[in-house]
């Protein structure tokens, strides 16, 4: 069955570390990890830029660049909804989802820093979640969840 859209996610930089209360997950592995203090605190050690908690202004900047790039790329976006903490896209792309959140990831640093004046390295987690839509009912609900589950 051919890909109708992907739901792809992604976190500020120092916002979900490994470890933290509400579950995390590990790059490769399947399932949500029980909360783990300790390695929330060693992650928490490591960062070495300060945690990143978008401002209105800049996730509506987000949210903005990511309807400029999927115009631009001749992408369908079905949805975007950007939050403090987190960016959630439904996006139908000619290619692979991981790509994509790379492209979203990096043209929305490039004007944060544009915005911000200044120079920020690390605006996003190093990956994120790339779901794979296959059918009609997961589309509208992906939408659905993306446009109105979020706080």
């Amino acid at each position: 069955m051919p890909v109708l859209a992907y739901h792809i996610t992604w976190t500020t930089y120092g916002t979900w570390l490994p470890g933290d209360g509400r579950g995390w997950v590990r790059w490769g592995e399947s399932g949500v990890k029980p909360p783990d203090p300790e390695r929330e605190r060693d992650a928490g050690k490591r960062m070495v830029e300060s945690a990143v908690m978008l401002t209105e202004d800049q996730w509506r900047m987000v949210e903005q660049t990511v309807r400029d790039h999927c115009l631009i790329r001749g992408w369908r976006l079905h949805a975007v909804n950007a939050r403090t903490n987190h960016i959630h896209v439904v996006v139908t792309a000619d290619r692979d989802p991981q790509e994509v959140m790379n492209q979203f990831k990096a043209w929305c640093s490039r004007r944060l820093n544009e915005q911000a004046g200044t120079f920020r390295k690390r605006w996003w987690t190093k990956h994120g979640s790339t779901k794979w839509i296959n059918d009609e009912i997961y589309l509208g609900n992906a939408v659905r969840y993306v446009e109105e589950g979020q706080d």
